[in-house]
């Protein structure tokens, strides 16, 4: 939560900073916002070994490490050639970051409840984000880039106090890795189900998540929303999944896992559709107030997505080899984040309004595809796991009746 809090400073504001403060042009914005995916593509994958080889806890350490010293240095950017270098090391760092992340949690999670593990680790991370983003709106204005400089500091700092907490945390580490890195992702990439589940997350990111990032600059650029009302998207957002996150995991629990995905999908473009009708027929607080309710909408979609694809990762991948499935489900959010980012700065820079019909027919189309995928799971994992009471054994009269039996049968 206090990582996400410092993320929630700076992601909702990246675009604006490097357009609106810096002065590169929304392209040059997109490729720089990809860059840092890109390159954590290519460190996933040697993450995840690193992960299985000499355990999550020390890998999240060293990328925690990189990342308070990446965004430490991001008031320095004076020219599009520094953003870039900064954002390849976040890249490098969120590579190595999230797998390790993800893995450990896994590890310390018993099976049949890691699902409701990730949502607690959803909750607490919108909760750090929204009140983070929040706060940044009221601090950040565009005519004072020293505004910006204290949201890349605080962000910073935040890495290196997640640093110290991961002191008291156990590392989890119960399954020996066995074999090399090359054998290890042969077994992942074999997995069919596995790696067609990471193609859907791909559109899932890049029709959904990834456009959150470009949403900021559409709404300020195309109806002139403030820095306030947009980190008030932020808020109400994270706030919806703080409070609907835990009921609706106990929702989705016995229920089918691809149609809780398919439902979220659905309910992702209808908040795209909101969005095209605040910059339509919309301007200023008008328009500002729609996109929140918006805002609000994409999170209850994400909160079906929590409990749901994490866990069924998790539950697919061997106990020995989970760090690496764990980095491939990492680089298929990283694609997402290179093409959801560079897709959508470029449509913005040419026809802002097609963005946002075009983002929620991606996701009906990723529903689709879910439902499609059912067949192929195993029958064991097509549900979400639920609690199970254990029912009273029925009582025996003969024992009731008589004080003595009832003592020596127990």
């Amino acid at each position: 939560m206090l990582n996400s809090f410092g993320n929630g400073f700076v992601y909702p504001f990246l675009f604006i900073y490097l357009h609106n403060v810096r002065g590169f042009a929304l392209g040059v914005s997109g490729l720089i916002v990809a860059t840092n995916a890109g390159v954590a593509l290519v460190a996933g994958t040697p993450a995840g070994a690193a992960a299985d080889r000499f355990g999550a806890k020390r890998t999240l350490a060293a990328s925690l490490a990189l990342l308070a010293a990446a965004f430490a240095l991001f008031p320095l950017v004076r020219a599009p050639w520094h953003a870039f270098g900064l954002a390849a090391l976040v890249g490098l760092a969120n590579g190595v970051f999230w797998p390790s992340y993800h893995t450990l949690l896994a590890a310390i999670t018993p099976a049949e409840r890691r699902h409701a593990g990730y949502s607690l680790q959803r909750v607490s991370t919108n909760l750090g984000f929204g009140v983070g983003g929040a706060l940044a709106g009221l601090i950040a204005v565009s005519a004072r880039p020293g505004t910006f400089t204290a949201l890349f500091l605080i962000d910073a700092a935040t890495y290196a106090a997640f640093l110290v907490l991961l002191a008291i945390v156990p590392d989890g580490r119960s399954v020996p890795e066995d074999g090399g890195g090359t054998r290890g992702y042969r077994a992942a990439v074999r997995d069919r189900v596995f790696l067609a589940l990471l193609g859907l997350n791909v559109v899932f990111v890049t029709a959904g998540y990834a456009q959150l990032e470009t949403l900021p600059v559409f709404a300020k650029d195309q109806s002139h929303v403030s820095e306030r009302t947009i980190g008030l998207v932020f808020l109400v957002n994270s706030l919806v999944i703080v409070v609907a996150q835990l009921p609706l995991t106990k929702l989705v629990e016995g229920r089918r896992r691809m149609a809780m995905l398919a439902l979220m999908t659905g309910i992702w473009a209808s908040a795209w559709l909101l969005v095209f009708g605040a910059g339509l027929w919309l301007s200023a607080a008008a328009a500002g107030a729609v996109i929140v309710v918006a805002g609000a909408v994409f999170a209850i979609g994400e909160c079906l997505q929590g409990p749901t694809q994490q866990a069924l990762i998790a539950e697919l991948a061997p106990d020995h080899l989970r760090g690496r499935y764990m980095a491939l489900s990492t680089s298929s959010w990283s694609i997402g984040w290179i093409a959801g980012p560079a897709l959508g700065a470029f449509v913005l820079q040419r026809q802002p309004l097609a963005l946002w019909p075009a983002a929620a027919g991606l996701c009906l189309a990723a529903g689709v595809g879910a439902l499609l995928l059912e067949r192929w799971l195993p029958q064991t994992l097509r549900r979400t796991p639920a609690d199970v009471i254990a029912p009273i054994p029925e009582l025996d009269v003969e024992t009731a009746v008589d004080p003595v039996s009832a003592k020596v049968s127990g």
